[in-house]
């Protein structure tokens, strides 16, 4: 086979990539597919393919995988690391193995370190390799984190990791690499890489790779770590056991005012999708801010307990099935419904609403809290300003100052879902900052501090 066709597909908000390659002969063989397989499906119909294999580089913590999906569905052959223990039909491959794609060959090679069953898939045409599809391990400038399966084993998976880099770099320079995860992954990757990259320039340009020795790797590694959602613990065995199959595309159930009124009275939780400026202007009590954009997902997973009835409230232009794509490839299948109408029906009928006021960079007048990561944290925030991350924000609220306080991040969304928080918490005259901290430097023409 002369020519490699790879179709990469994308996952913005989770930083991922999927691969689809196709066989030449009808066939396809798709990579770390994730639930929400609307991608995939589209470029399949549209070359007129049929998925005859799909194979996961490890056991997804950040999302459901589609490979179970797709053999229900489509009769599809799972490859995936026999050491994974999945709980439905796959082939279980293991170091050295080697599946016949016809005409190209597909060779597990063990990469653990993200994970412990962790397989890198390298691609041969006759003997020569083409590119390895490295999962969670070789990433572009980087390497996935090793510290979600347990804090006690993390540091001699980093170490497992160090073996499994070596081990891809001794591959020619000329040798794609095709990660899973990307730039924007809690799963680590450096903001703005490309999605894809080769052997040589990896060996010339990732640091993890220029490491002087084993431990320098393992404290570059785990320095580099953040939080992470909490979700990402609970996804693993989902995708060992094997997610769900469904007949029918996730969908939302349209619920009138009095339904929605009695389940949130029956403990189910409002999550108001809607864009930060319609949130400010007027929301039902108690709701939680999570505008509908790529990162959704994780937010919602974040931020939500995975077991709560959700009821979602969008605006008129917001995609429903969106908003049930996102949330089902995450394993949220608590889904209660939308309330029909938005929030017209809610005030139609005469039901309370509440505001949040909204701040401008040049007028930022009380005490700052600001809620992004700790390293956008550090790299550059307003002098003075309190420092809680999202994540943590319903946790530690009785840590928060009550009175009046404007709530940042880096354009306002993550803020506005953190002021929602705290008035579940009881807090009350806070405001958003409408953008971040280089908006208000630039408005006031004061300069930022750094570090923590």
């Amino acid at each position: 086979m002369s020519t490699v066709e790879i179709v990469p597909f994308v996952d913005e908000g989770l930083g991922n990539s999927a691969y689809l390659l196709d066989l030449g002969d009808g066939r396809a063989m798709v990579v770390d597919v994730s639930l929400d397989l609307r991608a995939t499906s589209t470029a399949v119909r549209r070359r007129g393919l049929t998925v005859a294999f799909a194979a996961d580089t490890h056991l997804h913590a950040d999302f459901l995988s589609g490979a179970r999906q797709l053999s229900a569905t489509e009769g599809t052959q799972v490859l995936a690391s026999a050491a994974g223990h999945r709980e439905f039909a796959h082939n279980g491959l293991r170091d050295g193995d080697e599946v016949d794609l016809g005409g190209l060959r597909l060779r597990a090679l063990g990469t653990p370190g993200h994970t412990h069953e962790h397989l890198s898939f390298l691609l041969l045409d006759g003997d020569k390799p083409v590119g390895v599809f490295t999962g969670g391990s070789l990433l572009v400038g980087a390497a996935a984190r090793t510290d979600l399966v347990s804090p006690e084993q993390t540091e001699a998976l980093a170490r497992a990791q160090y073996a499994s880099l070596r081990r891809l770099a001794a591959l020619p320079d000329n040798v794609a690499v095709w990660p899973t995860h990307g730039a924007g992954s809690f799963c680590s990757a450096p903001p703005g890489a490309e999605p894809t990259s080769t052997i040589g320039q990896e060996k010339t340009t990732n640091p993890l790779l220029s490491a002087a020795d084993e431990d320098s790797f393992v404290t570059a590694l785990l320095g580099s770590l953040g939080s992470f959602p909490p979700y990402f613990l609970r996804l693993g065995e989902i995708n060992r056991r094997g997610p769900g199959v469904f007949d029918q595309p996730p969908a939302l159930t349209g619920l009138d005012v009095a339904q929605t009124r009695s389940l949130l009275a029956d403990g189910a939780l409002l999550v108001d999708v809607r864009p930060v400026a319609d949130f400010a202007a007027a929301h039902v009590p108690g709701a939680l801010s999570i505008p509908l954009r790529p990162v959704f997902a994780s937010w919602l997973g974040w931020l939500v307990p995975p077991d709560r009835p959700l009821v979602m409230l969008r605006n008129p232009d917001q995609d429903p099935a969106e908003i049930a794509w996102q949330a089902t490839k995450i394993g949220y299948t608590n889904l209660a419904g939308e309330l029909t109408g938005g929030l017209a029906a809610w005030v139609a009928d005469e039901q309370p609403t509440t505001t949040t006021r909204l701040v401008g960079p040049g007028d930022v007048g009380s005490p700052v809290l600001d809620i992004r990561q700790s390293p956008e944290f550090a790299a550059g925030h307003l002098p003075g300003a309190l420092h809680l991350e999202l994540g943590d924000v319903s946790r530690r609220a009785t840590e928060v100052p009550h009175g009046p306080l404007v709530v940042m991040c880096g354009h306002g969304e993550r803020a506005m879902g953190a002021v929602s928080l705290l008035e579940q918490a009881g807090h009350r005259d806070l405001a958003v900052l409408t953008g971040g901290p280089d908006d208000w430097a630039a408005a006031t023409g004061r300069r930022l501090e750094t570090g923590t």
